[in-house]
Parts: structure tokens; sequence; C-alpha cells
């Protein structure tokens, strides 16, 4: 029977809340439990695969691509979820579906549907009962078909919210109709530090947790965010005014090493805690082989600079895959990355600024879509062909790594994407045949894991040693392969094409490692299983640095 496990959050946005499910789960598979995720995000987009990455963060894609069904006749297609589920497959080494994520738009469109195709005649369609039974329905649809001794929901964004009020009397009704012992909900607040008095203040907690309280709902823990560990006193103060035992006040202070984070909460036994909590025997925690991959990365020593430049740098959630492929691959050479996230309109307004590439060690040219910075970006990697820079471009990179070669080897200078410049006389990347007819921009790109076929004596197979993998896609445009032929005579090589040999997903230049990807291999990078192309590029930025 599973067991389930809500985390909600309170105080503010972006305190962590992914990291902590992903550590609650990591407890339970230490304890060699099966373990399975699901994350609620309470916004009306069907997913967020149309959202700003400045607004938004990181779009996560699956391997898998599913089709969602909210009737008969009815279908989209969904690969583009939640970036919360990055963190649940790096920590828990899990392929997770689509269908565990699930929206405000999927819940409030099934039952619109089902409304019009009269699956509710002569009822008044309310969020009560009938936006409350599809949530329910969906948790327990995952819970059937995947069987997992603990089931984790996390709830997007705070107690509060409006849009998430349909969620948490869900949950209520939820954890009424499962019984006790079967469920815990574990509540993620944050504890601010005020310089002024030199203290940990507990009243933003208390006032989320009172308005937690008010909907039904009483958490069974506390995991409270905080720059440094939660004082004693502090500890005493929530127990008292938020109605559980000391013992389940749990801190969340600030990591180096986020992968620390299931230890330091085997150190509280946070996971005998919610084994007795949920009726479960409480079996001695295998924590061996998750110390050593800590001790990797605490121990790492050394720098390795990496430059990013790219369109969302706002945010640092905009490239999280990203961030965490270049810390795996950078710890499995004992090292630790400096990353630079350097806005591309910077270069077209003064290009002199380039310059500041050479005193990095290797460039990642990052994925975007749309007109703003792209020329900056262009400029990036026609100067680090020039100088050749070890250089990484990943999908609109790797596309914007051949658009710089066309410029600068075969003297096509105006040579452009279609998708910025439709009027450019050298359309070297273009549109996918089967994307022409599209006019829906939801769920209707290349998307989800796709065989990837690599050419033999390539940088990219040295990098994976086979010769074909699964790497997963997000795109709509593709370098044009009768311009990619041309290149191939001025020292550009197509290193990996789709298992029907149309679609070019790699590039390199022959010399110097240079290499561009269509696919987005950071997805499948793990802290003990680095991406290979990642960990090839690291390993060319620090052949670099040591010839400096």
């Amino acid at each position: 029977m599973t067991k389930y496990i809500m985390v909600t959050g309170g105080v503010m946005s972006g305190i962590g809340k992914g990291v902590t499910t992903a550590s609650i789960g990591k407890l339970f598979q230490f304890r060699n439990y099966d373990v399975d995720v699901i994350k609620i995000d309470p916004y009306l987009n069907v997913d967020p695969g149309t959202l700003n990455p400045v607004e938004h963060g990181e779009v996560y894609i699956t391997e898998e691509v599913w089709e969602f069904k909210p009737v008969e006749g009815f279908k989209l297609t969904i690969s583009e979820i939640d970036q919360d589920f990055g963190t649940y497959e790096r920590f828990l080494g899990k392929v997770i579906s689509p269908e565990q994520n699930i929206t405000s738009g999927q819940v409030y469109l099934t039952v619109i549907l089902q409304e019009r195709r009269g699956e509710f005649l002569g009822k008044t369609i309310q969020i009560i009962p009938h936006i409350t039974d599809e949530i329910k329905r969906r948790i327990r649809t995952v819970a059937e078909k995947k069987k997992p001794d603990i089931l984790l929901i996390e709830v997007g964004g705070t107690v509060g919210d409006i849009e998430a009020m349909p969620y948490l009397e869900a949950i209520r009704q939820f954890r009424l109709e499962e019984g006790k012992g079967n469920t815990a909900l574990v509540h993620v607040t944050y504890v601010p530090f005020l310089e002024t008095v030199q203290q940990q203040k507990s009243k933003p907690t208390q006032h989320s947790v009172r308005t937690l309280q008010g909907m039904g709902l009483q958490p069974d823990v506390i995991v409270c965010r905080s720059e440094e560990p939660l004082s004693d006193d502090i500890k005493r103060k929530l127990s008292l005014y938020c109605n559980v035992p000391p013992e389940a006040v749990i801190s969340n202070p600030d990591l180096e090493v986020v992968y620390k984070l299931p230890l330091l909460f085997e150190e509280q036994k946070l996971g005998d805690y919610l084994c007795n909590i949920l009726s479960l025997p409480s079996r001695s925690p295998d924590l061996e082989g998750w110390r050593k991959l800590v001790s990797l990365y605490e121990n790492a020593t050394g720098t390795v600079r990496i430059a990013m430049p790219g369109k969302y740098t706002q945010i640092v959630d905009s490239y999280i895959s990203i961030n965490e492929a270049i810390r795996h691959a950078a710890a499995a050479f004992g090292v630790r990355p400096h990353i630079e996230w350097i806005d591309t309109s910077t270069f077209e307004e003064d290009p002199g600024k380039l310059e500041i590439l050479d005193s990095f060690d290797g460039v990642l040219l990052t994925p975007g879509f749309g007109v703003r910075g792209v020329e900056g970006m262009i400029l990036a990697a026609e100067y680090a062909i020039e100088r050749k820079l070890p250089y990484l471009g990943i999908c609109f990179g790797g596309q914007i790594l051949f658009i710089a070669f066309c410029r600068v080897v075969l003297g096509m200078k105006v040579a452009n994407s279609s998708e910025v410049d439709p009027d450019t006389p050298y359309p070297v990347v273009d549109l996918l045949p089967e994307q022409r007819n599209f006019k829906d921009k939801g769920g209707t790109m290349r998307l989800g894991g796709h065989e990837v076929h690599i050419v033999r004596g390539s940088k990219l197979w040295d990098a994976y040693k086979q010769d074909v993998v699964v790497e997963r896609f997000r795109h709509r445009y593709h370098i044009m392969p009768d311009y990619a032929r041309k290149a191939e005579n001025a020292g550009l090589r197509v290193s990996a094409y789709d298992a029907t040999g149309k679609i070019i997903n790699a590039i390199e230049l022959e010399e110097g490692w240079l290499v561009g990807v269509q696919f987005h291999p950071e997805f499948k990078s793990r802290p003990d299983k680095p991406s290979p192309v990642y960990k090839a590029f690291i390993e060319a930025s620090l052949k670099r640095r040591k010839n400096m």
C-alpha cells in the first residue's frame, strides 16, 4: 500500500521545496523503499513550455512524451515539465513521467471538457467537489501505475496563494480519506535572520503555519530554510506555536554542496520520524554510497572557469540543469566550477567586451528562443572559433556555432537562422519539415528522448564511446544539411544524426574542441554519472587552463 507525503511551502517562493522534497525521498531510498514524486503547479498553463525562463526558470524535458487525453478524441503532447523534476531525477536517480506534473491548466481543462461532453448532466460544476476530485484522481492514478512505497507530492507556490487553495483542500480531503498512518504533511518555510537585532525570526513561519491550519491542515513536520542552522531557542518557539514536537522542527541551512541535505536530515533523525508517522518499519539507512558522493564534491580542489553567454541571465534557475551538469563534470576531475553568466546583448553594444572570454577556460553557449541577444551570441561563437576556445553549444547554442562558422569560415556574412531573420539569403538553420504546418506553440516542438547516431572518430564519439545513445530534445529548427555539406569541406564535421540520417544532431570543428549539439545532455547528467559530453568539455577546458 502506497504511503503519501505532501510537501507545502510558506512565507515565500524559491526557498527550495524541490530540494527538500528530493532529499526526503532520498531518506526512504536509504532505507530501501521505492519512491516516486508528483509536482503540482497551480498556474493555468497546461505545461511550462510557453513560459519565459526569466519568470519561471528552466523548462525540464522528460524522456517520455505523454499524450494527455482529458476526454476521448482530444489529446495534447506533454514532455515539457517543471524544473523541480530535474532535482528529483538527479537526487533519486529515476526517470520520471510527465504525467507526474499536475497543473491547474490540465485539471481545469479536463473538468471543463468533461462538462461540455455531458459527463456532469444536471450538476453545477464547482471547485468542490469536481476540481478537488480531479486532483485526487490524478494523484491516485500515479500511485496505481507506479505502485511506489512512498509517493511524494510537492505543491508549488506558497500557502495563501489563491490558485493553490483547491490543491490544499484536495490534500485535506485526501488525508481524511486515506486515514491515519498513511499520509504525512511536511511544511517548508523560511526563517530570516534580522541583521538589526542579530536574531533569527520565527514569526513568518508562525503566520504561515496558522494559514495552513486555517485550511484544516496541521503539518507533521516543519522544515525551516535559513542562512545558518536554527538556534535551539527558535526550535523550541516554533514547536510551541506551530503545534509540533521539537524533533519535528528540522533545520535546513544554506549548504555549499546541495547533495549533502539528505545527510543533514539524517543527522536530525527525520527519516526515522517520518517512518513512525507513516507506520513504516524504520529500517537502518545505508548512507555509505551517498557519503562518498558528497565527499567527492566537498573535497574538490582547484577551479575551472566557464563563461555562459546567453539570453536569460537574470535568474540562475534559467539554466539550472546546465549549471548542475557542469558541476557534475567538474567534480569528476576533482575541481569546482566558477560559472559566470554573461548577457550577450553587452557584446552587441560593445564587441570589444568579447575579450573577457579569454579569461575563461571554456565557453558554453546556452539554449534560447527569439531575436534578443542573438547577434551577441553569434559574436561570442565567432570569437571562440577564431581563438579556438573550448566551446560547447547546447541546442540553440549549437545552431549558433554553425551560423558563426558559416559567417567566419564560409564567408556568408549574413548567414542566420530563419527564426531570427526570416529574410536571410543564407538560412543555414531552418524549421524542421514537420514543424511548418504547426500553428499552436504549446507542446508542438520535437520533444522527448530520441536516438542519436554518433559518427565514429569524432570528438563526440570519444566522449560517449557508443554508436547510439538516447538524449532529450526540444527544438523546432535544425541545421540545414545542404549547408552542412559545404561546411564539411572547410573544417567542420557533422558528428551525429537522428535514426533517419536526415536530422543533424551534432557538429564539431576539426581544430580545437568546439562542439555543438542539438540535444540537451544536461537533462541526463547525474551527480554520480556526469554527462559524457559535459565531461569532455570540462576536460578540454582544464587542458586550456593548464596551457595558459
